[in-house]
């Protein structure tokens, strides 16, 4: 069973002043593939905040898999890559491509896309942008890679 923790990055959603449509899909979806949400938070677009987050989750073990929305763009507070980027301790480059590849195709500006992905720990950690057509075709282009991911980060290697 894949634990997820769904972190939202937005500094409105944050102070509850709009309600946070990417997290609430990423949960559905989530749930529709019979994985177990762990954590769900909504944060501001704080470098520091976001790292400190990112670091508890998967040094505590909260979740196998942690999914953030928001905070990529070119936004000035748009800082949610470089903090992943802080935290992890491998990069996992093909995860972005996909979902670049992917994505772009139907919606060049897709491209302009700063998400990252890596593993801390245990934790495989990938951002997705904070729209909810982003976050739908995202997560649709990744989410057969992720069981076998998570399976080999816990230690399963039987399957290549």
């Amino acid at each position: 069973m894949i634990k997820v923790a769904i972190i939202t990055v937005n500094d409105k959603g944050s102070k509850g002043l709009r309600q946070d449509k990417s997290g609430e899909l990423l949960m559905k979806m989530v749930e529709e593939e019979g994985w177990i949400k762990t954590l769900y938070l909504i944060i501001p677009d704080e470098k520091e905040e976001i790292e400190q987050k990112l670091k508890e989750i998967a040094d505590n073990n909260i979740a196998d898999l942690i999914l953030t929305t928001g905070g990529t763009g070119f936004a000035l507070r748009d800082v949610t890559p470089e903090a992943t980027k802080n935290v992890i301790e491998k990069e996992v480059p093909g995860i972005p491509e996909k979902i670049r590849y992917a994505t772009g195709v139907n919606a060049p500006m897709a491209y302009l896309s700063r998400g990252v992905c890596g593993i801390r720990k245990f934790t495989l950690i990938i951002n997705f942008p904070g729209s909810t057509k982003a976050v739908k075709e995202c997560f649709e282009a990744v989410k057969a890679l992720i069981p076998h991911g998570i399976n080999i980060l816990k230690g399963d290697i039987t399957e290549h």
